[in-house]
């Protein structure tokens, strides 16, 4: 009976470590002015409420996110997601300045941690723009962190062994959209550059597998829609620098 208590004593201390590892976020959530010649802004990301490196990391990351999403100038001025919202505002009531029948722009922008553990946290970004033309453009990005070295981690940063990880990842899409591994990886319609197989821009990790996410156009049409593939853990960890427990 003491060893069974004992059991159940260590396990509820593991849990409770785990969860003191995990950081703390607070809702954060933006919109545009609202007018008749205003365009619809509407931004929900987390905001890390301490002021640990990894905390401020990921803070600069998701207001440098929002920046590249609403602004459509080179001015070093607009720091601020709030800058950004203003940019996006003023771009359209330029438009519709000289051109009165544009349709009206919207943007939204949504945040949400997906994946943490004692090495890594993920944070998922979903964002949708319209500003004109026959549709507006979806995309999803993932922003990956070293939660010990309170940093922003490329898709490179990720892998031990970049080249092997990329082979297996090719027999996988391949598997996946029935590509024979003998073909031209563009035979059955998609769009690689130079008919050769890579990574996508966006590879982040998720409770169910890094999963790998290629955003409209990027390797096939805009009516293909975005195209993913999930890499269960057991089989990619020897390819991972961190590597998940499983």
């Amino acid at each position: 009976m003491k060893r069974y208590l004992a059991s159940i004593l260590f396990s509820v201390f593991l849990l409770g470590c785990e969860t003191e590892n995990k950081l703390t976020f607070e809702p954060v959530q933006l919109q545009g002015e609202i007018c008749e010649d205003c365009p619809r802004i509407d931004i929900n990301i987390p905001n890390a409420l301490d002021s640990s490196p990894i905390s401020e990391a990921i803070n600069r990351s998701l207001r440098e996110e929002i920046i590249s999403i609403l602004s459509f100038t080179e001015d070093e001025n607009i720091d601020s997601a709030e800058k950004a919202l203003q940019s996006f505002t003023e771009s359209y009531k330029e438009v519709i300045a000289k051109f009165p029948d544009e349709v009206k722009w919207e943007a939204e922008i949504d945040g949400k941690v997906i994946y943490e553990d004692g090495n890594i946290i993920t944070i998922l970004m979903n964002s949708y723009s319209f500003t004109g033309g026959a549709h507006g453009y979806a995309s999803t990005s993932y922003l990956n962190f070293d939660k010990k070295q309170g940093t922003e981690l490329d898709n490179w940063d990720l892998f031990d062994d970049l080249e092997g990880f990329e082979e297996y990842a090719e027999a996988k899409f391949r598997e996946q959209e029935k590509i024979p591994q003998d073909a031209n990886i563009n035979d059955t319609g998609f769009m690689f550059e130079s008919d050769s197989f890579h990574l996508p821009n966006n590879i982040g990790y998720t409770t169910e597998g890094l999963k790998l996410v290629y955003n409209q156009y990027e390797v096939a049409s805009y009516a293909d829609g975005p195209i993913e593939l999930i890499l269960p853990y057991q089989e990619i960890n020897p390819y991972l620098k961190r590597k998940v427990k499983i």
